[in-house]
């Protein structure tokens, strides 16, 4: 048995009842009674409608969220109820599929290649954006010319939002404004599980001009930085954060490109959308970097190495997106994350119960934080951060889902067998030596071979610091994070004067010690265990 939400009693005066859902139907019928004209309703497709050309002052809609919701399925389950109260009433019929005992599904538009169109063909990326274009370009037709158009989106993965941004522009609009709005209630089952978009983004939209100019590339891509910084900027200081202020940012950005019937490169190419996101997430992970690392950080590219080295700026970006608009950065530290392709997650202590125990056997359980794949690809590959090389030292992924490796999995890298206890110890007797040398034996005593010429036939070594070398297998020394990290278990050990030794190293060595220190804590959950290590840590720096 498992702990869930309890029904509301019809009969009591709470959430649920009876006396409740009817005093809330009075407000809405309240609400619209004195409407000047009466309303219409009729089931249509929204590619399809029955309205004349430029009719409409307000376009407002909000769209199936790309393979998030399946909403004719989750429909049935009240649909078969609804007919025993109605049998055989022609409302409860499909209009498009009169064979269909069920809700409409044909027309529905969702990405989900297991389900066929009316066509025939799968529902898949190509299916959703025509469709969604179609619909884009027949609500373009009935609204007037100074008409506006609101869209509502809150899906978490980039692909959904460039499907979705493909058929808006491809409809004929122009983009002008984002706005998240708090939309979705705290104590949800699903934002107690993971860390949900708390907002739903409303797209402000205008009709495009039939005559517009195309838009010059370079023009383009001058103006983005500025236009990302200031609402950044704007959304902040709203209390807008993370995964909710990422995707407010799109609107915006979109704008600049939107305005243009195409745009195009100065050989005359046309330049797509997908190249023009590709950009937009580039200007949103170096704002983001610039605010919690620094400037040299956020200007690091093609594997150029910053102040920091990757896996710091990859710590912070991952910590940053995950910050919550609710206040809370991510989930409690107890609450487990559901493995929801369609979400951002974030938390600690991942339950991988049902897929693991069927290949090995056994559940198996992680600590860390996690989010999908796609959305830390989308910043770490304009950035210079090469994944593939943290894979298993500071990150974890399986099945579409990175996971930042919690502080305490780290512990046997950084100490090596012997454990952080036994190089404390090490650390106190040598009453002055230094503790570089003891610490990391794994990554420091290979980067040291490697630096003396020590290589194989093909191998190449590229020095970038004091014990920062870049190995042949991808590997590299140590970093300031491992430093970090390093510290933040001597602290859990509760080794003083190891802990000491080693921040009076650091701060010899210089400031980017102490600099990523106090970004961490300011990123990091303030009810986690590394935030709690962290804090305890820098006390322990002379003042």
């Amino acid at each position: 048995m498992v702990w869930d939400f309890a029904e509301g009693a019809p009969l009591a005066n709470a959430s649920g009842s009876y006396a409740n859902v009817m005093h809330q139907i009075q407000g809405a019928v309240q609400s619209v009674r004195d409407f000047p004209e009466r309303a219409q309703v009729q089931l249509l497709t929204a590619s399809n409608s029955v309205l004349p050309d430029e009719v409409a002052s307000v376009w407002f809609t909000d769209p199936p969220y790309y393979d998030a919701v399946p909403y004719a399925d989750l429909s049935d389950f009240f649909f078969v109820w609804l007919k025993r109260a109605l049998p055989g009433h022609p409302v409860l019929r499909d209009p498009f599929e009169p064979a269909n005992p069920l809700t409409p599904k044909a027309f529905e538009a969702v990405q989900c290649e297991k389900v066929m169109s009316a066509g025939g063909s799968p529902k898949d990326l190509q299916f959703y954006e025509l469709t969604m274009k179609e619909a884009f370009t027949e609500g373009r037709r009935i609204l007037r010319g100074d008409g506006i158009g609101s869209i509502v989106f809150a899906h978490k993965t980039t692909e959904g939002w460039e499907a979705l941004l493909s058929g808006i522009i491809q409809g004929g609009w122009t983009i002008t404004g984002s706005w998240p709005i708090s939309t979705e209630r705290g104590g949800r089952l699903n934002a107690r599980d993971a860390a949900a978009l708390a907002t739903s983004v409303h797209l402000i939209c205008r009709p495009r001009a039939e005559d517009a100019s195309i838009g010059d590339w370079a023009e383009v891509l001058e103006e983005l930085p500025t236009r990302v910084r200031d609402w950044i900027d704007r959304l902040q200081s709203e209390g807008i954060r993370g995964a909710d202020l990422v995707f407010a940012c799109i609107g915006p950005a979109l704008e600049i490109f939107s305005r243009y019937s195409k745009v195009e490169t100065a050989d005359g190419r046309e330049v797509t959308l997908a190249e023009y996101l590709e950009k937009v997430w580039e200007v949103v992970g170096r704002s983001a970097l610039e605010q919690v690392l620094g400037t040299s950080e956020a200007h690091a590219s093609n594997g150029a190495a910053g102040a920091l080295e990757e896996d710091a700026r990859l710590t912070a970006l991952f910590l940053w997106t995950l910050q919550s608009t609710n206040g809370e950065n991510g989930s409690s530290k107890k609450e487990k994350v559901k493995r929801n392709k369609g979400e951002i997650e974030g938390e600690q202590e991942i339950d991988e119960n049902d897929d693991e125990e069927e290949e090995s056997g056994k559940g198996k359980s992680g600590k860390g934080f996690s989010l999908i794949f796609d959305v830390v690809r989308r910043f770490a590959q304009p950035l210079g951060i090469h994944l593939p090389e943290w894979e298993g030292r500071i990150i974890e992924t399986k099945k579409g889902v990175v996971r930042l490796l919690s502080v305490s999995e780290r512990a046997k890298q950084l100490f090596g067998t012997e454990g952080a206890q036994a190089v404390a110890d090490q650390i106190e007797q040598s009453r002055g030596g230094r503790v570089q040398g003891m610490l990391f034996p794994d990554m420091e005593g290979e980067a040291r071979r490697k630096v003396k010429g020590k290589r194989k036939m093909g191998e190449k070594t590229v020095i970038v610091q004091d014990n920062s070398s870049i190995l042949p297998s991808g590997r590299r020394g140590a970093t300031t994070l491992d430093r970090v990290h390093a510290a933040m278990l001597l602290q859990a050990g509760g080794r003083a004067n190891a802990l000491r030794a080693l921040i009076k190293e650091e701060m010899d060595r210089g400031g980017e010690f102490l600099r990523l220190a106090n970004a961490l804590s300011a990123l990091y959950p303030r009810t986690s265990e590394e935030k709690r290590l962290l804090d305890a840590m820098l006390l322990a720096v002379p003042k």
